[in-house]
């Protein structure tokens, strides 16, 4: 079996002969590249033959697609700085006020920004190895962390604070899930074998279980059920802990969950049991500074608290950090083959 018949059979809630891995792994792609991030997250080319080689390196069974969390704000309007080690980051918002949301242009993944340069990646991966490895090309970020950086983080908390254009809110929040919806189409368009949006800011570290039920919740749903009408498949992330709403994230129909280290997996898993996969939770920060038999550690303790009936793809909490270490990865690979094994 293979890897992409591995993880398809675990996202079936089907019993597959292991546990599945998944390196969220981006930035060790541009690391290893040797190239400014920048230059790297701007070619499909580089990006391609970076997660390839890691994929021949490490032979991890989920490849997961991304260039950083603005690419879409980028093409949506707002400046964006690329530093030379890091991931980019939005500088400038493209909605100054909340009321000129009606003059937003909205974006075409093939043209915008990088998201061309994305979604050749994805073409590329799977022409050269997509009969072996899930190829999952990100969607980037979900509805709400994308409106809140076309806002901007405090203005749109603000915003929500106030509450005194609740209209013009939800109005930003159509326009962001369309632009989530175009871009996870063309994912899907361009061959990959799932998307997958990390809706990071949507959490309680940052926003009630209220404010996500009216805020998050339902266009989260909206790009789920789109996804799906398209016949494809979805995983959805949020960052921090979300033992609060993991229900919630469940009920919106994506068959994959990703899950950050912060959250209660038992409870998680609890929710998610007959109705859709669970991806993580190993700590990244550990797989970056803590020792391989820490990682190991970890890794059994996900498998032993979610493996229990299938239904999990081992993996990092959240994205890998630059400098993870190879001996790190390797550890968290090998736990999946030691210790993910189904008994018969």
């Amino acid at each position: 079996m293979n890897g992409q018949e591995r993880a398809l059979k675990t996202i079936n809630l089907e019993i597959p002969d292991r546990v599945p891995v998944d390196l969220h792994a981006f930035t060790l792609a541009a690391r290893d590249s040797g190239r400014p991030f920048g230059e790297f997250f701007h070619s499909a080319e580089l990006m391609a033959e970076a997660q390839i080689a890691l994929w021949r390196r490490f032979g991890h069974d989920v490849i997961l697609l991304e260039n950083g969390t603005t690419a879409t704000a980028e093409a949506l309007g707002c400046t964006v700085v690329y530093p030379d080690n890091a991931p980019a980051k939005v500088t400038e918002p493209s909605l100054k006020r909340l009321s000129d949301v009606g003059s937003l242009r909205q974006c075409e993944p093939e043209k915008d920004a990088t998201l061309p340069a994305l979604l050749h990646t994805t073409r590329l991966v799977k022409q050269e190895i997509g009969k072996e490895v899930f190829v999952m090309g990100r969607a980037d970020q979900g509805p709400f962390s994308l409106a809140a950086m076309l806002r901007g983080i405090n203005n749109f908390l603000m915003d929500l604070a106030y509450g005194t254009e609740r209209e013009k809110i939800h109005q930003l929040l159509d326009f962001t899930t369309e632009a989530v919806i175009r871009l996870a189409l063309a994912q899907l368009e361009a061959g990959a074998d799932a998307t997958s949006i990390g809706d990071s800011l949507a959490g309680p570290s940052l926003i009630s279980r209220d404010m996500y039920l009216e805020y998050a919740f339902p266009y989260e749903k909206r790009v789920v059920e789109a996804v799906q009408k398209a016949g494809g498949l979805i995983a959805l992330h949020i960052c921090g802990d979300t033992t609060l709403i993991v229900d919630k994230m469940v009920e919106t129909g994506a068959q994959i969950v990703e899950i950050d280290e912060r959250t209660n997996l038992a409870t998680a898993k609890t929710y998610a049991r007959g109705k859709c996969c669970l991806l993580g939770q190993v700590s990244p920060t550990a797989l970056s500074h803590e020792s391989a038999a820490t990682v190991t550690e970890l890794a059994k303790k996900t498998i032993d608290t979610a493996g229990d009936g299938g239904g999990l793809i081992l993996g990092p909490g959240c994205a890998m950090a630059a400098d993870t270490p190879d001996e790190n990865v390797h550890a968290l690979v090998q736990a999946a083959k030691t210790y993910g094994t189904y008994r018969r």
